[in-house]
């Protein structure tokens, strides 16, 4: 998919836009009507472009803009100043705010969630304050225009938004209105630096058959710990389901095509492959909480599985990081449940997961 942005006026240079490293722990907050989006900033790669947008957005110069060009799950383009009049004529879309900074161009690659910087066509130092933000790789624009942050959360909003009705021009037929741009501290990732002793959690989970609380045993595995943690305090596990139940070994959830609602979450930048913390000492029997992975033993992600009987083949090949304390009976429901193979019949999900005070 390639992609050249038209915008055929220039706009006089905005005051105050002076090139200076901005702080790293800045993000941009873009309400529109169809919902809001995130996203960081890349100083090391654009520091004038990143500065730019910082001031902008700050003075209010974003808001009740609009996005008002489209390639459905490709790319969204906005910023135009022109678009906070609602009566600005169709065949000026795109042509204001233009002709603003010279190009940086990086090694930041336009793929999925990059936002980069509108310019003139054909005309490399053009740059202006309208942004793009794209959705599926572009490898054409690559070099060729400058790149300054990725998106953190929202990317849905992202996706809806390109998938708004256009005309053969690819503008949309209404435009989506930028309600405001803020600019935030970047949301840190829970539980990043927590000790062992901070993190002697128990963790409730509400299920549809019952409700169980699972002791945290940062002792076998921190790490796993920390990620389970941090799930579980975002959210992320809530309507989430039990895809795979084999009686009398485990159940396992925890992957985020089974959310209700789709499979994205704000929470989806700080899942990463653990390294696996195996154990010789701590045996998969009934309770214990362990984490699934891939043949490859540093793959486990957010998917967990709940011990129904012993499974010594499990030992020191699984990362084993807590155990249930109570709600015993809830995983004796889950031997009554009716299964099709290895997936439950109907469906059975954590309603709610939460961390004990």
């Amino acid at each position: 998919m390639r992609l050249l942005w038209i915008a055929p006026l220039l706009f006089p240079l905005i005051a105050g836009c002076q090139p200076s490293a901005p702080p790293a722990d800045l993000e941009a907050v873009v309400a529109t009507d169809l919902g809001a989006f995130r996203f960081e900033f890349a100083p090391d790669k654009a520091p004038k472009h990143v500065q730019q947008f910082l001031t902008l957005a700050r003075q209010g110069y974003y808001d009740g803009s609009a996005f008002f060009r489209v390639v459905p799950n490709g790319i969204i383009q906005g910023g135009d100043p022109l678009l906070k009049n609602p009566k600005t004529a169709r065949n000026l879309w795109g042509s204001g705010g233009l002709n603003l900074l010279a190009g940086e161009t990086s090694d930041l690659k336009h793929e999925r969630g990059v936002v980069s910087t509108v310019r003139i066509p054909d005309k490399p130092n053009s740059d202006g304050a309208q942004f793009f933000v794209c959705l599926f790789p572009q490898p054409a624009l690559d070099g060729q225009f400058s790149a300054f942050g990725r998106v953190t959360e929202g990317i849905d909003v992202v996706e809806r938004i390109s998938q708004v009705p256009t005309g053969s021009d690819g503008m949309t037929e209404k435009p989506v209105r930028i309600l405001k741009v803020t600019i935030e501290k970047k949301k840190l990732e829970p539980f990043l630096n927590a000790t062992p002793d901070e993190m002697r959690k128990t963790v409730t989970l509400k299920t549809t058959l019952g409700t169980l609380k699972i002791k945290m045993e940062p002792d076998w595995a921190p790490n796993h710990v920390r990620n389970f943690l941090k799930l579980v305090s975002t959210g992320w596990y809530n309507g989430t389901a039990f895809h795979r139940l084999i009686k009398g070994f485990m159940v396992q959830g925890g992957m985020p095509d089974g959310r209700t609602g789709g499979a994205t979450h704000p929470a989806d930048r700080w899942v990463r492959p653990l390294k696996g913390e195996f154990r010789d000492d701590i045996k998969h029997d009934r309770g214990i909480v362990s984490m699934a992975r891939t043949d490859d033993p540093n793959s486990a992600t957010t998917s967990f599985f709940l011990m129904l009987g012993p499974a010594p083949h499990l030992d020191a090949k699984y990362s084993a990081f807590g155990r249930v304390v109570s709600g015993m009976e809830v995983l004796d429901a889950f031997e009554k449940e009716e299964v099709n193979g290895e997936a439950p019949v109907r469906r059975l999900e954590i309603i709610e997961a939460t961390i004990d005070n």
